[in-house]
């Protein structure tokens, strides 16, 4: 079993990857393979509206000049999909967005790539918004018809600077146990052929 994660802050490991690691550790501690995917510097444009993937159902986005079939390829053949992004003005970051926009329409124009899978959203802020987006990276679970596993908290940490996310210590337990009912949860669920 694979777990990919997917850090959409623009700053490579900072709090946002920092709280992913917590929860791809207690996978790993579990036997489930992982891999962290930072998109910081990467370019990743955002959807088009073209609708090439419904027509061409190659489960690929018409774009080809960016990172987004190698991300979405990577969603394909994992079992889980774990989402990071810090909170912009209130919202998920801009790159974490065009990535979920992709590849819900291919997912979709392909019969479904991501249903059944396990997906479960990370959240860094500073103060406040964490909520809302919290609540539009579950929506990409939500309408993949993935299945999302709970936590002792919502999946969020507190921290400004990089690094100090480390200090929220009940984000940081809110990781772990997101970690570990991922892990029971993907073995409960089976690899997804």
């Amino acid at each position: 079993m694979k777990v990919v994660a997917f850090n959409g802050s623009a700053r490579r490991g900072g709090n946002t990857a920092i709280l992913l690691g917590h929860v791809l550790a207690e996978l790993a501690k579990e036997g489930i393979e992982t891999e962290l995917v930072e998109l910081a510097g990467a370019t990743i444009h955002g959807c088009l509206a073209c609708r090439k993937c419904s027509t061409r159902k190659d489960r690929r986005c018409s774009q080809t000049d960016d990172m987004g079939n190698v991300c979405i390829d990577k969603m394909a053949a994992a079992d889980g999909i774990l989402l990071g992004s810090p909170t912009y003005v209130a919202d998920i970051s801009p790159e974490i967005k065009a990535l979920i926009d992709r590849a819900c329409l291919v997912s979709g124009a392909n019969g479904g790539m991501f249903r059944r899978k396990v997906g479960a959203a990370v959240v860094a802020v500073r103060r406040a918004g964490a909520i809302h987006a919290f609540d539009a990276l579950n929506h990409f679970f939500l309408i993949t018809e993935m299945i999302i596993p709970g936590s002792s908290y919502w999946n969020i940490g507190y921290g400004r600077e990089p690094g100090e996310v480390e200090k929220d210590e009940e984000g940081i337990r809110t990781m772990v146990t997101l970690g570990r009912n991922m892990a029971w949860l993907l073995k409960k669920v089976g690899a997804n052929p």
